[in-house]
């Protein structure tokens, strides 16, 4: 959220100031700020009015990629519509570790097809 962590430091305020004006602790809002966690309507409102400007001037609709866990057969649940952003380092990785995972699946195929052929 760039425009929001530029406007802050133009304004010469800490994180840990921005925290307290939405009520939650410095790591969460530096998490909210980079992106990683969602901010919230309120927030937004919270914040542009402690920056004294439009919430349209810091407000950042990331795309992202998003989790949306849904039990569509029964529409109940738990996570019903809720969506979870996921940082790319983390699904970066994840795809990472399932190369690797395939990798392995095929030399095991092979030395499976090895012994069975030695029967």
């Amino acid at each position: 959220m760039e425009k929001l962590r530029n406007l802050r430091k133009q304004r010469g305020y800490t994180q840990d100031y921005m925290s307290k004006i939405i009520a939650t602790d410095v790591s969460n809002y530096s998490r909210k700020e980079s992106g990683e966690v969602r901010i919230f309507e309120d927030e937004w409102e919270k914040l542009a009015k402690a920056l004294d400007v439009p919430v349209e001037d810091i407000k950042e609709d990331k795309p992202g990629n998003t989790v949306n866990f849904n039990d569509s057969a029964t529409n109940s649940g738990p996570f019903l519509n809720t969506h979870y952003s996921i940082p790319d380092y983390i699904l970066e990785s994840q795809q990472e570790y399932i190369n690797l995972l395939k990798e392995q699946i095929e030399a095991l195929k092979e030395e499976n097809k090895k012994l069975k052929s030695k029967r």
